[in-house]
């Protein structure tokens, strides 16, 4: 996976989650604002549908005043005619008038109605006519009739007041199929004579169930016929309790929606607790977005219902339309800056790709292979230093060079003098054997005196050393064939023991064992490896002239079997240590060692693939850690 990629992905990641969250967060806030500007314009008509409808009453009791100060009708009252009485109350009537019209006498009884029905039932309980008999003020308000009260006032007015409920899901469940009462918009006014004695209640209303030219006239005024589609965006609804009685809401076939009720929560909100409900809701067959408020009887008790519904689907177009318009925006807005990021890569990673190829360059071997760009900021910084860096790098591998050419030949110069020792050992061995027999003869001869034996045993001695020398130097050049088997290191340890416990050397040396239990064998050739251990434990001895211990310990770890040999002699300079390995360096007397012992050792331990590490502290002590592959 390439830089580039990981790059682009990683920022093309983050654009577009950055994006996804500004769009999402830009929409809600849009839908939030435009639910929030669409209900307070729902609040404001529901404002003017009160107003409308206040209205409605005030003009009802105006024309009722306008009647009560006719001299006429002070006339006809002082003469008790009720034919006439009855046919100025029927003027207030009609298609363009009022329901209904009465006319009470002070007491609160029915002098005479518009319907020309009975007279003398008392209505002063009525909550408008109590009032202006209380009070000597006009009053006016929304009142429930039952169907006895309507059918008094003409039984056109009863039967359009019945309603047959229709039941649904979201309605409060009900028995009632048929709803009898009807609601009615009222106005009293009394009727005063010249000395300001009350004579009358002229007394008025217009019953609202299937009303409709009130819901109609309400909507003309507020929503101005508004058309959206073919379909009317608003709506005004007077419900009686939770029943619809007067509405322009249609249903599916064009008939106007009397009779369906109010979903439960609407009916929760405004008729149980009187507050005004506000919010999206689907009414009918369609979804508005709505508001509802209690309607009150004079006595301040809650009867019905005034609703007012905005068709949802014009605002949701236009949220639909600003919605498409930001998400265009933020589409467009993602795919220029992918443009730019693409752009911004490309200058980005182009230094970085020379720098790769110069490093493909410097792998293949071509290490004069340089940048050669500087571009500005932290990647010329970052050129400059591969550049460097490959200098030095060059500058290195010639040095390298160099050296491994002056190894080269100083190995080269090694193994001559090495086939030339074998061969000069060769050449000595046997005149050296030689003379050693003749002088052990000359030794066994009787006449020879004190001196001449003297000379003989030096001669002797010089000889054998010489022997010994001329012996190192062919096992050092020569590779010993070698006869591995498997074998078990810590009785290989034993053995040396017991041999080094038989020398004059180690009498004063305290030797002790530390073998691990249950290690692995190893395959090694016997004898050599006996050898190694010999060499370093006299060595340790020769490294305590006047006593001490010599510890050979063994540990196993990670498949690999360790001798320790420790002893607690002189030590080894620090200058010295990475020379004892050497061929014929040695910091023993001259007379005392060939520096030939660990060379030899370090040869056999490499070709029985393990190592020979030593470490020393000077005055305290040496330990050389045999290190071997277990088998």
């Amino acid at each position: 996976m390439t830089i580039r990629f990981k790059l682009t992905t990683t920022l093309i990641a983050i654009i577009l989650v950055a994006n996804s969250l500004l769009s999402f967060i830009t929409l809600l806030y849009l839908s939030r604002v435009w639910m929030g500007e669409v209900q307070t314009r729902v609040r404001r008509n529901l404002n003017a549908a009160r107003a409308a409808y206040c209205n409605h009453l005030d003009v009802m009791g105006a024309l009722l005043r306008a009647t009560a100060r006719d001299r006429d009708l002070l006339s006809v009252l002082k003469q008790k005619k009720h034919s006439e009485l009855e046919a100025m109350s029927r003027n207030l009537t009609g298609p363009d008038g009022m329901d209904f019209v009465l006319l009470l006498d002070p007491a609160g009884k029915v002098i005479s109605r518009s319907g020309g029905k009975r007279a003398g039932d008392d209505l002063s309980a009525d909550p408008l006519v109590a009032g202006v008999l209380r009070d000597r003020k006009n009053a006016s308000g929304t009142v429930v009739f039952s169907r006895e009260r309507l059918s008094a006032e003409g039984s056109n007015l009863a039967e359009r007041a019945a309603i047959q409920v229709i039941p649904t899901e979201a309605a409060r469940p009900t028995k009632d199929t048929l709803r009898t009462e009807g609601m009615v918009a009222a106005a009293a006014v009394p009727v005063f004579d010249d000395r300001g004695q009350m004579q009358a209640v002229l007394y008025g209303g217009d019953l609202l169930n299937r009303r409709y030219e009130i819901v109609d006239s309400i909507k003309r005024q507020v929503f101005r016929d508004e058309v959206y589609r073919g379909d009317e965006i608003g709506t005004v609804t007077i419900f009686l309790g939770d029943l619809r009685i007067s509405t322009n809401v249609k249903t599916e076939d064009g008939a106007r929606a009397v009779g369906t009720q109010l979903s439960v929560p609407v009916c929760e909100e405004v008729l149980d607790r009187g507050g005004v409900w506000a919010a999206p809701a689907f009414v009918v067959n369609n979804w508005y977005i709505t508001a509802y408020e209690p309607i009150r009887d004079p006595a301040g008790r809650i009867i019905g219902v005034l609703y007012v519904g905005l068709l949802q689907a014009p605002f949701s177009h236009q949220l639909n339309v600003i919605s498409g318009v930001v998400v265009t925006l933020v589409v467009l807005a993602t795919l220029a800056s992918l443009a730019l990021l693409i752009v911004a890569t490309e200058l980005v990673l182009r230094p970085i790709r020379h720098v790769v190829a110069m490093s493909q360059k410097v792998i293949g071997g071509d290490l004069s292979a340089r940048v050669g760009i500087r571009p500005p900021g932290e990647m010329g910084v970052l050129c400059r230093a591969v550049d460097s860096m490959a200098h030095a790098v060059e500058e290195r591998a010639e040095l390298l060079e160099q050296a491994t050419r002056q190894q080269i030949g100083r190995s080269e110069q090694l193994a001559s003098v090495g086939r030339l020792a074998a061969g000069v050992a060769h050449e000595i061995n046997n005149p050296l054997t030689g003379v050693l027999a003749f002088a052990d003869l000359l030794r066994e001869k009787e006449n020879m005196d004190h001196q001449d034996l003297e000379d003989l045993e030096l001669i002797i001695r010089e000889t054998k050393r010489a022997r010994e020398i001329v012996k190192g130097l062919l096992d050092f050049a020569r590779e010993t064939p070698q006869v591995k088997s498997l074998l078990n290191i810590n009785e290989l340890v034993r053995q040396t023991i017991l041999l080094l416990g038989k020398r004059d050397a180690f009498q004063n040396i305290q030797i002790v064992e530390v073998l691990a239990e249950s290690l692995p064998h190893i395959l090694g050739d016997k004898n050599q490896l006996q050898q190694v251990l010999v060499n370093l434990s006299l060595n340790a001895c020769e490294a305590m002239p006047r006593g001490g211990t010599l510890m050979l310990a063994t540990s196993s770890t990670d498949g690999r079997i360790v001798i320790e040999v420790t002893d607690t002699g002189s030590g080894i300079r620090r200058e010295h240590l990475d020379k004892i390995f050497e061929p014929f360096f040695t910091t023993k007397p001259v007379g005392k060692g060939t520096g030939l012992g660990l060379s030899v050792s370090y040869g056999i331990i490499q070709q029985h693939g393990g190592t020979l590490e030593v470490e020393s502290q000077e005055g305290k002590g040496t330990t050389f850690k045999v290190v071997l592959p277990a088998s």
